[in-house]
């Protein structure tokens, strides 16, 4: 477990208190050193407002959150995604770490309703700022880190996060023959293997045929200038005719 420093004790009002308290509830995780949940959660412009009193805000979590979230994420989908390359692996982790994702994560879990805010940013709608949203779900990450170590962070993205990527909820940014195999992964359904039906044309000019074998069983066929995106056509088909079948 990461050496965390103990962190200043926060004089929160009585329902502020509870609201940290149902947090760990709800999320089934009490923190050893609560004082890091609730700096995760404490926005500059509540600091601001409490100059005489010890707070911190959570701009130092949310550096390391999301270091940790990119170190998390990228083991998962190298893990899972073994025939991946280097780009469409970076491609995915951008698509699942992004403040938009990151926005539907805090917006499930509900995180707005426990954030530390300001008069002014209440006022304005702070509490539903994408932006800032997404910056209390990495510094909760950070927090999380520091609090229980590499192992708990995991548990928790497992919980929340990665059960998404197995349900193809970011399979919109993968190519056609990652998505195909993602979807034969996830239905333990078999092997693929991608063979060269046809090369036509002049030098200058030329077209290829690619099939798709699913089990030695053809899927799709399609063609293109490359044998790259021959393939790429063969598993859209493949991809359209599986996901049918298994409606």
């Amino acid at each position: 477990m990461p050496h965390s420093r103990r962190v200043r004790e926060f004089k929160l009002s009585d329902v502020e208190k509870e609201n940290f308290v149902k947090l760990q509830k709800q999320i089934n995780i009490m923190f050893n050193n609560e004082g890091l949940l609730i700096q995760a959660f404490t926005h500059s412009s509540y600091v601001n407002e409490h100059r005489k009193k010890p707070y911190e805000d959570n701009e130092r979590l949310e550096y390391l959150g999301d270091a940790v979230l990119e170190l998390t994420v990228s083991q998962y989908l190298f893990q899972k995604y073994i025939t991946m390359s280097e780009g469409e692996l970076t491609k995915l982790r951008a698509a699942i770490v992004c403040e938009p994702s990151l926005v539907k994560f805090a917006h499930e879990l509900d995180f707005g309703r426990y954030i530390l805010l300001g008069r002014g940013e209440e006022m304005t709608g702070g509490r539903t700022r994408p932006a800032l949203l997404a910056d209390v779900f990495e510094a909760f990450i950070g927090s999380l880190y520091l609090d229980q170590g590499l192992q708990t962070v995991i548990n928790f993205l497992s919980l929340h996060i990665f059960p998404k990527i197995n349900d193809g909820a970011f399979s919109h940014v993968m190519d056609f023959k990652s998505q195909l195999q993602e979807f034969v992964q996830r239905d333990s359904t078999g092997s693929i293997e991608y063979k060269i039906l046809q090369e036509k044309g002049p030098a200058h000019n030329r077209e290829f045929v690619s099939k798709v074998l699913l089990n030695g069983e053809t899927l799709g066929i399609g063609s293109g200038r490359s044998k790259k995106e021959a393939e790429q056509q063969a598993a859209k088909e493949a991809l359209l005719k599986l996901k049918e079948s298994s409606k």
